[in-house]
């Protein structure tokens, strides 16, 4: 029985010290000679993002195209987030691996492994899927709200942003420069499109916080913060 394994960390994984390329190859490699599987390639990810639908990854596209050439009729992983986040990508993806006489396998999930040629495999791979998409989602709602908090209370984040001035975590107004925004509001109000609004901006010499020249691109950017709402 041929498998691919697949081994991945993010870029914020590899920060904060997960589990390493090398400790998840060990593990798979383990779980092969236990089961009887003989691994035909071994495809490493570095630096990439469950987020991505896995067919969207390099690493995660050589996956697919493998199985799709029928090089082996296994996929091994460490655990599903390993290989996906999204819980539509997940159920997706494996039911159409199940038509065709392909199993995932999960080798820790919870401290047992999952195989998705038995259905009690399957039952427990959409249960997972779904609580990772929600995990996923979580976080990004907590991000938001984060950012919108810094933002309600003038708290810096990011670059300093047109009418404010950086005071150690605080921003500050400054009238000037909003007076500007107020302008660039009430002549999109009136019907200037971006690019006419950039041009009147780089005639009338007036330069961005960082002190470039205006492009429509920076005009929507500055229209769509919301610090300037109201």
């Amino acid at each position: 029985m041929k498998a691919i394994c697949y081994v991945r960390v993010s870029t914020e994984e590899q920060v904060r010290g997960g589990v390493s390329l090398e400790a998840q190859e060990e593990k798979l490699r383990s779980y092969c000679s236990l089961q009887g599987l003989g691994m035909v390639e071994l495809v490493r990810e570095e630096g990439v993002s469950a987020s991505k639908p896995l067919a969207s990854r390099p690493g995660g596209a050589r996956v697919v195209d493998a199985l799709a050439r029928g090089r082996a009729s296994h996929v091994v992983a460490l655990k599903l987030d390993r290989l996906f986040r999204d819980a539509v990508d997940a159920l997706t993806r494996t039911k159409d691996w199940d038509h065709k006489g392909i199993a995932l396998h999960l080798v820790d999930m919870g401290g047992q492994a999952i195989n998705t040629s038995t259905a009690m495999g399957r039952f427990f791979l959409s249960t997972m899927a779904s609580f990772a998409e929600l995990e996923r989602n979580l976080i990004a709602e907590r991000t938001s709200l984060a950012l919108n908090h810094k933002k309600r209370s003038l708290e810096a984040y990011g670059p300093t942003p047109m009418g404010y001035e950086r005071t150690g975590d605080n921003l500050e107004r400054n009238e000037d420069e909003l007076s500007l925004v107020g302008s660039i509001k009430d002549r999109k109000e009136e019907g200037w499109s971006l690019r006419r609004i950039a041009g009147w901006l780089n005639e009338s010499g007036a330069p961005t916080k960082q002190g470039g020249r205006w492009y429509a691109s920076t005009v929507r950017y500055l229209l769509q913060n919301e610090l300037y709402a109201n």
